[in-house]
């Protein structure tokens, strides 16, 4: 497709060329058939590994690269293979077979109205299950919002996600967040939020903190790539690399920042790993359709920073195989058959392959594994929607949207606390239709 570029004519007696503005365009548009043989996806095993503490200038060819473990025979080749065993690998897969589930079973929940909002991960599983089992459990994670996985690997009970999603009596957050964007202390993670990148310099901060203190636990974040042509993400880079934070900045280069392809965030000029470079940042490019290489990527940075050797900025190319939410339909701008023809596959099913080919699993039970995680997530849902759906009326008491920001309520948030009050139960003196709990 020829660049697009805006010009204007000299002005009068100038013979000085006109200048020109480039203007990205994706490659491919609504009824464009998909060609990735431009992308250099390289051979698997072929790139080297570095010793964890090596200096960031010896890494430069890493950024721009592509690390690679699992080959088109199905098997783990080169020095990143991180060598799990079978038992580890059916865990990955079977978080996998969770996570694909749940984003199904909460995808049709929105269409059937019982929530507002919802946003799968669908083929970037790998970005985030993978990454978050190379992690100690007790770890920070500051992820963006489609890291559900970590939340998975984690063992944070499904039924606290389905309730916040659903924003109904059951959930803890009170409906004071968009659905997704869950929080839990006790698992290490923090409260996502929709502003995008401002968990960046918060993950660097924390990891700082945790240096001062002389604590072990390193801090990791996630973020999309067109995210980071935020300011945040950059002030982020500054603080990491000035200060040697403990900290991995994640980069989920899904191809999409919804509807605006990955070039308006300078994806046509570099890598986004090789962002890290200018900063001194430790970078590494990677295949994030690739579990074995998601994996080894994360445990090579979280070892890194426990040696306090310096952060690491990791970009995970893959690709966004679902719209970018609900809300969105990705049929009207990008081809309709760049899925299929994605060069780096499906990761549940390249791990899936990788099993098989070990003689450690087969279709039959990969067959059962998800039933059993699609009857899983479909019995928990009942339970959560026994706390309420959107719309319902089961929800938290409309007082306590006063409540737990201040240790004391101020006086004037009083006065409108009980005026607010008095005002909805003068409106509605039986309750809200359908409410479940009154005010």
């Amino acid at each position: 497709m020829a660049e697009k570029a805006q010009t204007n004519p000299p002005a009068p007696g100038d013979n000085r060329p006109s200048l020109s503005l480039h203007v990205p365009e994706p490659k491919f548009r609504p009824g464009d058939a998909a060609d990735f043989s431009h992308i250099d996806i390289g051979e698997a095993g072929k790139q080297p590994r570095p010793d964890e503490t090596c200096d960031p200038s010896e890494m430069r060819d890493l950024a721009y690269g592509l690390i690679r473990v699992l080959g088109d025979d199905n098997r783990a080749h080169g020095p990143w293979d991180p060598k799990l065993d079978a038992e580890t690998l059916r865990n990955m897969l079977r978080h996998f077979a969770t996570v694909r589930a749940f984003d199904e079973r909460m995808f049709r929940g929105q269409r059937q109205g019982k929530t507002s909002f919802y946003m799968k991960c669908t083929g970037e599983e790998a970005t985030s299950i993978a990454t978050s089992m190379a992690l100690a459990s007790d770890d920070m994670v500051f992820p963006s919002y489609r890291q559900q996985g970590v939340l998975i690997v984690r063992g944070y009970p499904m039924i606290e996600m389905i309730n916040q999603i659903y924003s109904n009596k059951g959930d803890k957050l009170k409906g004071r967040q968009l659905p997704i964007m869950y929080s839990s202390r006790e698992h290490s993670f923090f409260t996502i939020s929709g502003n995008l990148a401002t968990q960046t310099p918060q993950a660097v901060g924390w990891a700082m903190a945790s240096a001062i203190k002389g604590d072990s636990r390193i801090a990791a974040t996630w973020v999309g790539e067109g995210s980071t042509a935020e300011g945040d993400f950059h002030s982020a880079c500054t603080f990491a690399t000035v200060y040697n934070a403990p900290v991995i900045l994640n980069v989920i280069n899904n191809q999409w920042a919804i509807s605006s392809f990955s070039g308006f965030a300078g994806a046509e000029r570099t890598t986004f790993a090789a962002r890290a470079l200018g900063y001194g940042l430790a970078g590494l490019r990677v295949d994030g359709n690739d579990p074995l290489a998601c994996y080894a990527a994360e445990q090579w940075a979280a070892n890194r920073a426990r040696a306090n050797a310096g952060p690491t900025l990791i970009e995970f190319f893959t690709y966004r195989a679902e719209g970018h939410s609900t809300s969105d339909d990705p049929s009207g701008y990008r081809s309709a058959t760049e899925r299929e023809e994605w060069p780096l596959g499906d990761p549940v099913n390249r791990l899936k392959n990788h099993l098989i080919e070990l003689g450690e699993w087969d279709e039959d039970r990969q067959a059962a594994m998800d039933l059993e995680a699609a009857e899983t997530v479909k019995k928990t849902t009942k339970e959560a929607e026994a706390n309420g759906i959107l719309g319902h009326g089961l929800h938290h008491p409309f007082r306590t949207m006063f409540e737990d920001v201040f240790e004391e309520l101020p006086w004037h948030l009083k006065e409108q606390a009980e005026q607010a009050v008095h005002e909805r139960k003068t409106k509605f003196p039986n309750g809200l239709p359908n409410e479940g709990k009154g005010a």
